[in-house]
C-alpha cells in the first residue's frame, strides 16, 4: 500500500482539488455508459405472400367475371361483349359533363345529381335517426311505444313510400329525397338504441353517484360507448340510401343515374345499361369504403 505524505497545507488542498477534478471528469463517462441506447428489435419481414394474395385475388376474380362474360357473348348479336362495352364506356367518359338540355346531360351530371339526393336524404335521416335512437334507448316507455311502429314500417319496400312523397311534395325531386330519408333512417335508430341499451350499468351508476347532468352522461359516457353501434347503423343506411335512389329515379325521371339507366333501356342500349350497373356498383363500393374509414377514424378504443 502506498500512502500519500503532504508536506504543507497547500499540498493537501492541491491534492483535494485534483481528486475532485478527476471525479468530475469520470462522472460523465459513467453516465454515458449507464445511458447506452437499448438495442432496437429487428424489423418484421414483409409478408410478400399475403400482399400478393390481397392484390392478385381481387384481380383474378374480376378477370374470371370478364372471361365468363366474354365466353357467353362470343356469338351473341343482342348482348354486347366486354370489349364493345368498354369502347362505349370510353366514349361516355370522354365528355361526361356535356349538357344539351334538362333531359340530355352527360353521365357525370347524372351521377352528381344522384349523389346530391343521397346526401340530402341520408343527412336528414342522420339528424333525426341518431337522436331518436338515443331517446328510445334511454327511455323504456318510449321504447315500448315506438318499437312496434318501427317493426311495422321498417320492412316496407322503398318504392311503396314514393307515391306518398309525390302526393305530399307534388314534385319528383323532394319525393326521391323523402324516399331515401324514410328508408335509411331505420338502421340508424335501431343500432343507436341497441348501443345505448348495452352500455354497462356500472357506468350509469357512477354517473348517478357523481350527480352528472344528462348532457354530460350523453357526451362523456353514452356517446363513446354507443359510437361503434351508431357507425354500423350509418354504414347500413348509406348502402340503403344508394340502393333506393336508383329505384326512385327510375320512376320519377329527371336527371340521375337511375333515370339514365331506365332511359337507356327505353332506347334498347344494352351496353349503356351494363355501364350503368358497373357505375352503380363502383359508386356504392366507394361510399361503403368511405364510411368504413370514417368508422375506423372515430371509433373509441379501450386500452
Amino acid at each position: 500500500m502506498v500512502s500519500a505524505v503532504f508536506h504543507s497545507p497547500s499540498d493537501a488542498s492541491d491534492a483535494l482539488r485534483a481528486d475532485k477534478a478527476a471525479t468530475a471528469s469520470a462522472a460523465p463517462t459513467s453516465a454515458k455508459m449507464t445511458q447506452a441506447p437499448a438495442p432496437q428489435p429487428p424489423k418484421a419481414p414483409i409478408d410478400w405472400a399475403g400482399l400478393l394474395l390481397k392484390t392478385l385475388a381481387p384481380l383474378a376474380g374480376i378477370a374470371l367475371l370478364v372471361g365468363i362474360w366474354a365466353l357467353l357473348t362470343m356469338k351473341s348479336t343482342t348482348f354486347p361483349t366486354p370489349l364493345a362495352t368498354w369502347q362505349e364506356a370510353v366514349k361516355l367518359f370522354s365528355d361526361p359533363f356535356y349538357s344539351n338540355g334538362p333531359n340530355d346531360q352527360g353521365l357525370g351530371w347524372n351521377i352528381l345529381y344522384s349523389l346530391k339526393r343521397v346526401a340530402m336524404g341520408f343527412g336528414l335521416a342522420a339528424l333525426v335517426g341518431i337522436p331518436m335512437g338515443f331517446i328510445i334507448g334511454r327511455s323504456q316507455i318510449i321504447s315500448s311505444m315506438l318499437n312496434p311502429v318501427i317493426s311495422l314500417l321498417r320492412p316496407v319496400s322503398p318504392l311503396a313510400w314514393l307515391p306518398i312523397g309525390l302526393m305530399v311534395f307534388k314534385s319528383a325531386d323532394p319525393a326521391a329525397i323523402w324516399t331515401i330519408f324514410i328508408c335509411s333512417i331505420w338502421p340508424m335508430i335501431i343500432n343507436t338504441a341497441v348501443g345505448v341499451q348495452r352500455v354497462p350499468e356500472d357506468y350509469l351508476n357512477v354517473a348517478k353517484v357523481l350527480n352528472l347532468s344528462e348532457w354530460k352522461i350523453v357526451t362523456k359516457i353514452l356517446f363513446p360507448s354507443v359510437l361503434p353501434y351508431m357507425l354500423t347503423g350509418v354504414r347500413l343506411s348509406g348502402g340503403t340510401a344508394w340502393l333506393v335512389i336508383v329505384a326512385a329515379e327510375m320512376l320519377t325521371g329527371g336527371v340521375g343515374i337511375g333515370f339514365w339507366l331506365w332511359d337507356e333501356w327505353n332506347n334498347l342500349n344494352v351496353a349503356h345499361i351494363l355501364i350503368a350497373i358497373f357505375i352503380i356498383g363502383i359508386v356504392g363500393l366507394l361510399l361503403e369504403q368511405a364510411l368504413v374509414q370514417i368508422a375506423k377514424r372515430f371509433t373509441y378504443e379501450t386500452r
